[in-house]
């Protein structure tokens, strides 16, 4: 078997980060695989680790692991050179893990290196691996658009996950394995002392008006933000992107209604509203927070989502 290339975020998240690598460190030699172990060492470190081991001359496969959370995934997405040498496999450590929840993976080391080493087997076959979409977001002053497995969203959403990079609340929460009741705790009281903004959305199929917005979210997968169904029927096989909204409503009113959201609950209330499209560009009267996986892009008042079909192929059922 090829030798993997691994990407290890070792304090990603829990406390257990540290604990999971060293499992999954048996779990290689045990099995006797052949891998080579890259630490990161600060944010972005993921991207350029990533940019150095798929940019290597040849054309043979690279298998790359990812040990780490949505954020460690993000970075790697985004230096992923070649995405039709990549096959990428994933153990998460982190706290939110909606990459992996949405994906049905494995939850733990040895279920996920059984999973990984089959797909290794099957790929070398020449048999064909699971593939699933990834998302874009550009904005405006953006140096590089930035892609994204899991959502990139304006307003409510994307206020929790800057404040929630660092949160007090996260790091006490995350040593009692309660990590993903942060983004609850932030959600409400963002809400309220949140300014909304009017927006437009347009597509291929035409445009509509998102007043007093709270919150558009382009989903990728289902759910975010600790397993918040935001879009509950969106697909990474269909080859589009699913927009969630909240605009029109009062923020009373929203906070009242949240439990139908987490329940995945919101179709027909008015006020919340999910549109499929290939692509999104929303433009703003205002400046509002925008999010890629959960990391923090910027404050933006023009922004382009779309989805990137078949882009990435996984070490995974």
């Amino acid at each position: 078997m090829r030798r993997i290339q691994i990407i290890v975020n070792n304090g990603a998240g829990t406390g257990q980060a540290h604990r999971v690598w060293k499992e999954t460190q048996r779990l290689l030699r045990g099995y006797k695989i052949k891998y080579e172990a890259h630490m990161t060492r600060y944010r972005g470190h993921a991207t350029k680790l990533a940019e150095e081991i798929s940019g290597r001359k040849g054309n043979d496969p690279v298998y790359m692991l990812v040990v780490g959370g949505d954020g460690t995934i993000n970075e790697v997405l985004n230096g992923i050179l070649d995405f039709d040498r990549v096959r990428l496999g994933v153990i998460p450590t982190g706290s939110g893990n909606d990459f992996g929840r949405n994906l049905k993976l494995p939850k733990t080391p040895k279920e996920s290196l059984r999973q990984i080493c089959a797909c290794i087997r099957k790929d070398q076959r020449g048999l064909e691996l699971r593939r699933i979409d990834l998302g874009q977001v550009r904005w405006e002053g953006c140096e590089k658009p930035r892609i994204f497995g899991i959502s990139a969203g304006l307003g409510l959403d994307a206020l929790v996950c800057k404040k929630a990079l660092n949160s007090r609340l996260k790091q006490v929460l995350n040593r009692f394995h309660l990590g993903k009741l942060t983004y609850l705790a932030l959600t409400v009281q963002s809400l309220f002392t949140m300014e909304t903004a009017n927006g437009k959305v347009i597509t291929e199929h035409g445009g509509y008006i998102l007043p007093k917005m709270i919150f558009a979210a382009a989903m990728n997968l289902p759910a975010e933000g600790g397993g918040v169904p935001m879009a509950p029927e969106a697909s990474p096989q269909d080859g589009l992107l699913s927009m969630s909204s909240a605009s029109g409503i009062a923020k009373w009113r929203t906070f009242f209604l949240l439990p139908l959201l987490v329940a995945a609950k919101q179709e027909g209330i008015k006020g919340f509203q999910i549109r499929d499209e290939k692509g999104f560009r929303v433009v703003l009267d205002r400046p509002m927070v925008l999010h890629a996986d959960g990391e923090y892009c910027g404050g933006v008042t023009r922004v382009e989502f779309r989805c990137l079909e078949k882009k990435l192929w996984l070490l995974h059922e």
